[in-house]
């Protein structure tokens, strides 16, 4: 069997391209230049000969035409931006230096069409006039100049089964940013649609891994683990988009919830559970109650009551403390025993 040999990522090599001013200059002074050759040659032509005269014009288009060819190797950069250059296919560097820069005028200024392109009809790019589609061609070109900022990608709610089998909506919103532009350029097709399929492959994967709530002791939830499900899932997408170059700054959930079909059930077994829990509480404390009156009466020798009495006193005491309603007082008019 052949082994699978992995593709080494592709190195980011950082390059200074020309200022961009004193090119401007040069490019004016030619264009200018090749202009007023042109004029002086109209004016002393009578001076010269007809070969001088070819000789002079042809050199003035060709400044001409070099200052025009020179004017499309301009480009800015703000802050927090880069290009990177690409050159009959092949990789010359990325610069992320701000300002206003001149380079070689054949640098690609598009690395290739999106991968969305493909999702248009065939039918629907066919009835377009060739002008819109020429327009649609030129929209769907991925630029060669890219973002380094940081950027938020909020995720659809999706449904989930988690990992007792429940199925669940969960939403997150993941915070990145380019690190290494060759990467993203060229290791992957379109390093956003890339960021976006696999931040949502990322989430089901890590909401999988967890219940809802109600685990087992000390066992991690997505309800009950804010912070380390939001640290497992940033780990989970660092491994994933490290192939394009990205940083993930930070990954947090947005949304979680019980799918609408198991929603009331489970509504109806956590309303159940906070009633027994907040009984067991009433309970417990009703029975310290209880026990603290009769071991005052005993203490204090206010009454003396035989077995039968505490047994009566208690079990009203019990049901005065845990009744779900305010009790209503009888008074006894006769004897202790009447």
């Amino acid at each position: 069997m052949s082994r699978r040999i992995e593709k080494p990522p592709t190195p980011e090599r950082e390059v200074n391209a020309s200022n961009g001013w004193p090119m401007l200059c040069f490019n004016i002074a030619l264009l200018i230049g090749g202009i007023a050759f042109i004029i002086v040659t109209a004016v002393n032509g009578r001076d010269l000969g007809d070969a001088a005269i070819a000789t002079r014009i042809i050199s003035s288009l060709v400044a001409e035409f070099v200052g025009a060819l020179l004017l499309f190797g301009y480009f800015t950069l703000q802050p927090n931006e880069a290009r990177v250059l690409i050159l009959f296919g092949s990789y010359r560097g990325t610069v992320r230096d701000s300002g206003f820069h001149w380079a070689n005028p054949f640098y690609a200024r598009s690395r290739g069409n999106s991968s969305k392109q493909s999702d248009q009809p065939a039918e629907s790019s066919s009835r377009k006039r060739p002008a819109q589609r020429l327009l649609a061609a030129l929209a769907q070109r991925l630029p060669t100049k890219l973002s380094l900022r940081a950027h938020n990608f909020n995720s659809e709610i999706l449904k989930v089964n988690d990992k007792r089998g429940n199925p669940v909506e969960i939403g997150a919103v993941v915070v990145w940013r380019v690190d290494d532009t060759a990467q993203a350029v060229f290791d992957v097709e379109d390093y956003t649609s890339y960021i976006q399929v696999q931040s949502e492959s990322a989430i089901r994967s890590v909401a999988s891994r967890y219940a809802y709530d109600h685990g087992e002791e000390h066992e991690l939830t997505l309800r009950g683990g804010t912070d380390e499900i939001a640290l497992a899932l940033k780990e989970e997408l660092e491994v994933r988009l490290a192939k394009a170059g990205v940083v993930v700054e930070e990954a947090r959930l947005t949304h979680l919830a019980y799918a609408p079909e198991i929603a009331p059930v489970m509504l109806r077994r956590q309303q159940a559970e906070a009633i027994v829990a907040a009984r067991q509480i009433i309970v417990h404390n009703a029975v310290s109650m209880v026990q603290m009156a009769l071991n005052e009466l005993d203490a204090k020798q206010v009454v003396k009551l035989d077995d039968e009495r505490k047994a009566a006193m208690v079990s009203n005491l019990l049901v005065v403390l845990c009744g779900s309603s305010d009790p209503s007082p009888v008074i006894n008019t006769g004897t202790l025993y009447s």
